[in-house]
């Protein structure tokens, strides 16, 4: 069971996750959504399209874009279409 961790709070976790470039990234139903805010900021990716990002906030903290998932990635990344990775300081625990 893969867990992400960030200011103490688990933030997601599954057995179901699927790992791109080093990644985990999260089934959308694994993530508990009260400590994710949608961010405006875009970013494009060759292979997998434009990702969108989340801006966690724990216990009045923010970490501005620690979490990045594909609305519609490219065909060869359809296996993470909505699926959420994180950065940031954010800690993934397998």
């Amino acid at each position: 069971m893969a867990k992400a961790i960030w200011n103490g709070v688990i933030l997601a976790e599954s057995d179901q996750c699927e790992m791109v470039e080093g990644n985990y990234y999260f089934p959308p139903d694994s993530i508990h959504k009260q400590y994710f805010k949608e961010s405006d900021n875009h970013t494009t990716c060759f292979w997998k399209g434009q990702a969108s990002y989340y801006t966690i906030e724990v216990d009045g903290q923010e970490n501005k874009d620690a979490a990045w998932y594909y609305p519609i990635p490219k065909e060869k990344a359809q296996n993470i279409k909505g699926y959420v990775a994180f950065w940031k300081g954010v800690q993934v625990e397998k």
